[in-house]
């Protein structure tokens, strides 16, 4: 198996020395890189130089926000889920809109780590479920969006995702092969203008087609 090659990206060096520590106990996770600003990030990093990017939102100089829409526009193959202490909600909705394809709590374990990257490398998406409890809130604030009605395979799709499932999960769960479900996952991407899974969670908890309660 092809090992997950990861980079930590975030201002305290402390912390990359434990996040390293408990990745490496990981037999099919590989800790490629680490930075100290998303500046250094931005500027070094490469298509095919890792998987996915383990990402502080709060940094000085270049955030996580702007990292990840910097990084999304230029390497779609690249994951990228943010590092939260669930002080901001408001800044992990930001970084959603994009592009980011989860998050998990800064002081989550190996099996929370180990799940959220294996999961988003497979197509899915993670959210801790206090993160996505306080995202959940904040996103029932807003107005819902005008959009094209979905239809009802395509919204019983949507909830699977919403779920954190990847593409083989769903289509085990509905009897479907792989690449039906891709072709209503790419419908339901167009229709709701999302850029990737978890957006999808904000837009259907935002149009009451998901709960988290």
């Amino acid at each position: 198996m092809n090992k997950r090659r990861i980079v930590i990206v975030d201002d305290h060096e402390i912390f990359r020395d434990g996040l390293r520590l408990v990745l490496d106990q990981i037999e099919n996770f590989k800790v490629v890189n680490e930075f100290a600003s998303g500046v250094e990030f931005t500027q070094k990093i490469e298509e095919g130089d890792c998987d996915v990017v383990l990402l502080d939102i709060n940094m000085p100089g270049l955030n996580g926000i702007k990292v990840t829409e910097i990084i999304k526009k230029k390497y779609t193959g690249i994951k990228i889920i943010g590092l939260s202490m669930l002080s901001d909600e408001v800044s992990s909705m930001k970084m959603i809109k994009c592009g980011a394809d989860g998050f998990v709590q800064k002081k989550s374990g190996k099996m929370v780590l180990e799940h959220a990257i294996n999961t988003v490398c497979q197509g899915g998406n993670y959210f801790s479920q206090d993160i996505l409890k306080k995202l959940a809130i904040r996103a029932q604030r807003d107005s819902f969006d005008s959009t094209n009605q979905l239809s009802s395979r395509e919204s019983e799709v949507l909830v699977h995702i919403c779920q954190g499932e990847t593409t083989k999960e769903i289509a085990e769960k509905l009897f479907l092969s792989p690449k039906t479900i891709e072709v209503h996952r790419a419908n339901i991407l167009s229709k709701t203008y999302c850029k990737n899974s978890a957006q999808l969670v904000i837009w259907a908890i935002k149009n009451q087609m998901f709960t988290v309660f």
